[in-house]
């Protein structure tokens, strides 16, 4: 089966259900934007106001972000911003926004691993929240990101702690309620699940998940050819998270460089 396209349409029915990542930014929100006094979120943790720079007339991709958030934020401080995403529904609340505020957000829909309908050195910065774990290999991601940015142009990542994925996790509404380890790393839900635990994911139109080594997401960053120059840890904030939450951090996110020249020297990690 289209392992891809199945998740594309769970992603629809999650939009659908009005999940955290698929709740359109408020008019409140915009407006403050346009005024200059915004920040986006990236893997539970406001984003560094060094890793964006002055994005006023920047090219900015938000790859698999889509959901009527950090798109229409970057639009409103002044940002051309092309909003790319499998999902239908996710597109179609940064298209609402974007009416309803009278933003300029172009869309496209596609799968993360193919930006082939962008020219090289095409964008300035790409945000991309945590959203590879919904694909089996992340190296063409990192591969067509280098491609697509300019040299120089900043690639800001957010990820789920592979270490998430070792645990059977409770629905969060005990949190005392602990983990039991039973998956093994690399882990992938696919391949790990019984034939019958497979067609009923595939029935409920559930997402299927991979984790991704930390060899797989920041040394094929550096592979691709990126610098990176900045790190930070956070955690998530939806239901499931209170168990997990209450040992480790649960989310990373990754500032890397294209052609960083002489930034590669940056302090590792400062913000």
């Amino acid at each position: 089966m289209d392992l891809i396209q199945h998740n594309r349409r769970a992603w629809n029915t999650l939009a659908g259900a009005g999940i955290l990542w698929s709740q359109p930014v408020s008019s409140e929100i915009i407006h403050h934007a346009r005024q200059g006094d915004w920040s986006v979120s990236l893997a539970g943790r406001v984003v560094p106001e060094s890793w964006l720079g002055d994005i006023v007339g920047k090219d900015i991709l938000c790859l698999a972000s889509a959901g009527g958030q950090q798109a229409p934020i970057f639009a409103a401080a002044g940002a051309n911003v092309t909003s790319f995403d499998i999902s239908d529904e996710q597109l179609r609340r940064d298209r609402l926004v974007a009416q309803r505020e009278g933003l300029s957000i172009r869309t496209e829909q596609g799968t993360m691993t193919d930006l082939s309908r962008f020219d090289n050195d095409f964008f300035d910065l790409i945000f991309l929240p945590v959203a590879v774990n919904a694909i089996p290999d992340v190296m063409p991601v990192w591969n067509e990101c280098y491609r697509v940015l300019r040299n120089g142009g900043d690639f800001l990542a957010g990820f789920i702690n592979p270490l998430v994925y070792l645990f059977e996790e409770n629905d969060g509404s005990d949190p005392e309620v602990g983990l039991r380890v039973i998956n093994q790393l690399p882990y992938s839900e696919f391949d790990s699940f019984s034939n019958e635990q497979r067609s009923d994911n595939i029935e409920r139109g559930s997402l299927f998940l991979w984790s991704h080594s930390l060899e797989a997401v920041i040394g094929g960053q550096l592979r691709a050819g990126f610098v990176l120059v900045g790190f930070q840890e956070g955690n998530r904030t939806d239901a499931r998270a209170p168990s997990i939450n209450r040992f480790t951090t649960t989310y990373f996110s990754t500032w890397a460089k294209k052609d960083a020249g002489d930034q590669s020297s940056k302090v590792y990690g400062d913000a």
